[in-house]
C-alpha cells in the first residue's frame, strides 16, 4: 500500500515505513501558495507564512494529521497548540 510519510494514520495500523532507495517516490514537500493580492491586502500573512519555514519536520506533521484524523480533534486546536509548542503565538 502507498502512503505519505505525514499520514497520521501510519501510526495507528501498525505499518512499516520502507525506504524508497530506487527514489520512485518524489519528496513530499509541503509549500505555502497565496494570490498575490491576499499578499498586498495583508501583508501581514507573508511574514507569518515566512515564519513557519522549516518549522514543521515529517514526524510533527504526521503527529497533527493523527490528532485531526485519528483522535478526531478540531484541526485549529491541533494548530493552535503546535503553534504554542514552537512560541509562533
Amino acid at each position: 500500500m502507498a502512503g505519505n510519510s505525514t499520514d497520521g494514520l501510519l501510526a495507528a495500523r501498525d505499518l512499516v515505513e520502507l525506504r524508497d532507495d530506487k527514489h520512485y517516490f518524489p519528496p513530499y514537500d509541503a509549500v505555502p501558495i497565496a494570490r498575490p493580492e491576499t499578499l498586498r491586502r495583508y501583508p501581514e500573512a507573508r511574514a507569518a507564512l515566512l515564519e513557519l519555514a522549516g518549522k514543521i519536520s515529517d514526524q510533527e506533521m504526521r503527529k497533527m494529521n493523527y490528532e485531526v484524523d485519528g483522535e478526531h480533534r478540531d484541526t485549529a486546536d491541533v494548530a493552535r497548540d503546535f503553534l504554542h509548542a514552537k512560541g509562533l503565538d
